[in-house]
């Protein structure tokens, strides 16, 4: 029988500045999340107390958090895919335009 480890050489580890800019930008997309829900909740509370404009601050505001939330997300899966935790989903193949396995006009055509 045989001695030793069977395991591949394990490949060395490299300074990878990609996944900086993706760490920085998860990072820059959650601060400003939270800075945006923080200005929607004072927006709200003055557009409780009458001041109208304030309503649409709320909005922009709303609608900006989502943007930074989604866009944070978005790259923080691109880190888990470049990190090797994920992987690209499988492609399928195309399928034809006609498929002859099927007649024209469903199951009740014939031809």
């Amino acid at each position: 029988m045989a001695q030793g480890k069977r395991a591949g050489a394990r490949p060395k580890r490299q300074w990878r500045p990609a996944l900086l800019l993706l760490a920085l930008g998860v990072t820059a997309c959650v601060v400003a999340w939270g800075y945006l829900v923080l200005a929607a909740v004072d927006f709200g509370g003055a557009a409780r107390d009458g001041d109208g404009a304030a309503w649409g601050f709320l909005v922009l505001a709303s609608l900006g958090a989502v943007a930074c939330l989604f866009l944070g997300l978005i790259l923080l899966s691109r880190i888990t895919r470049a990190v090797g935790l994920t992987q690209a989903p499988p492609t399928r193949p195309s399928r034809p335009a006609h498929d002859l396995d099927h007649p024209p006009g469903g199951h009740r055509g014939s031809p």
